[in-house]
């Protein structure tokens, strides 16, 4: 039969139970629509709290690690040279935190192809002295430029300027968290105690907030040059090389390959952060698992629509039958019918879950714990989109299968003979 004679009868079936149709369709719609909102809003959030992390964390952490000492005297003496040797309470090995060479491997990095940039850090043991209280603390010492460039740096500084740790000597950017219990003001000179008991004064030029309490409570930043006047080391000094790459997913491979190349430990950043990947994946499963089930549970509503509509239509079915219509041709009408509702519902849903999704995207969402998040975090990304358009039409169409199946079946003689 003819295309538009096909397409004309399902159109007339279509509209012969309209209320029923429109039922079916919102369902879609509604499936398609809490989809795309749920893992807008539910990536989004993902996005944000790694962020938390990722925009704070090199992908590749190259630093000298303190380990317990390999060999042992006992290991090296002739008389004991094939029992097997059981030491207890191993000591590290005296090894320097700094990394040797450390300008040479820089200027290899930048040279790498895969590396987008470099920042050098140092990381410094105090006491934030206040009063006969000491407040245990790390100060970072980083290269400015380089840590706003690579780290947003600047973002996390929500008083005062970041730039000012490279333009004022001996200052000092506090963490949020710092500054709070020690009462510190911008300008404010605070005294800090080392680890080796120097005591060295330094002007808060701002505050740092990261998002993460705990880590605001001890961290503070300063530039490589005073912290290295902190250390009582040298310009040389450096204690960690930070690399920022072009595609975060080769850090484990570049790690290993830089741990052999420049004998020294290198981390990658899937190593470091494990628990949130994990956490990521588990609420982007949840995600998908409830917004397919709300597609299923549409496709059901329209196999149950399209089965009352195939008993109550049997006549008009036995009748087309009867007329030449092969039962090929009456599976076409009702899988037609089903992916008219599909792809109606699932447009309306895509609209309406773009709709929603902007609707969210606008909420104020202002917390001191998050500096940088102003409204609620949404992901657009298309994928959503198609995923949704794609599942529900092949829902719909196997909802729509299984009772046209039945339709073609009907022996048009059985159900004339039976009026």
């Amino acid at each position: 039969m003819s295309f538009k004679l096909l397409f004309d009868i399902s159109k007339a079936l279509l509209f012969s139970r309209f209320k029923q149709t429109l039922v079916a369709a919102i369902g879609v719609t509604f499936g398609i629509t809490m989809f795309i909102t749920l893992l807008s809003f539910m990536n989004g959030l993902n996005k944000m709290l790694d962020g938390l992390v990722s925009n704070r964390t090199p992908h590749v952490r190259i630093y000298n690690n303190i380990k317990p000492t390999v060999v042992q005297p006992i290991n090296e003496s002739a008389q004991f040279k094939d029992a097997y040797n059981f030491i207890s309470s191993v000591k590290p090995y005296n090894t320097r935190k700094e990394i040797y060479n450390v300008n040479a491997i820089m200027d290899k990095l930048k040279t790498d192809d895969r590396v987008l940039g470099v920042a050098p850090k140092i990381a410094a043991q105090v006491f934030y002295t206040l009063g006969n209280v000491n407040l245990n603390g790390v100060i970072n010492g980083v290269d400015v430029d380089a840590e706003a460039r690579l780290f947003y740096f600047n973002d996390y500084v929500t008083t005062g300027n970041y730039l000012d740790l490279q333009n004022t000597s001996n200052s000092i950017i506090l963490g949020k968290g710092v500054a709070d219990i020690i009462l510190a003001q911008i300008g404010d000179v605070i005294t800090v105690t080392t680890s080796t008991g120097e005591q060295f004064p330094l002007k808060v030029v701002g505050y740092f907030q990261s998002g993460i309490a705990d880590y605001d409570k001890v961290q503070s930043y300063a530039s490589i040059n005073t912290t290295q006047k902190l250390s009582g080391r040298g310009k040389s000094y450096i204690s960690d090389v930070q690399v920022k790459l072009k595609d975060i997913n080769l850090a484990p491979v570049v790690a290993a390959e830089y741990r052999n190349i420049f004998e020294a430990d290198a981390e990658d950043i899937q190593t470091a952060n494990a628990q949130f990947e994990t956490g990521t994946n588990v609420r982007t499963i949840i995600s998908y698992a409830v917004g397919i089930t709300l597609l299923i549970v549409a496709g059901f509503g329209i196999y149950n629509i399209l089965n009352m509509l195939i008993y109550e239509k049997m006549d008009t079915i036995a009748i087309l039958k009867a007329t030449g219509f092969a039962g090929y041709d009456v599976k076409r009408i009702f899988i037609s019918i089903a992916l008219t509702i599909g792809i109606c519902g699932a447009l309306a849903g895509m609209v309406f879950g773009f709709a929603l999704s902007n609707v969210i995207d606008q909420i104020p969402f202002e917390t001191a714990a998050l500096p940088t998040v102003k409204t609620f975090p949404v992901d657009y990304n298309p994928k959503y989109y198609f995923i949704a358009g794609t599942f529900a039409i092949v829902t719909t169409y196997f909802a729509g299968w299984f009772p046209a199946q039945k339709a073609s079946k009907v022996d048009p003689v059985i159900i004339i003979r039976g009026k």
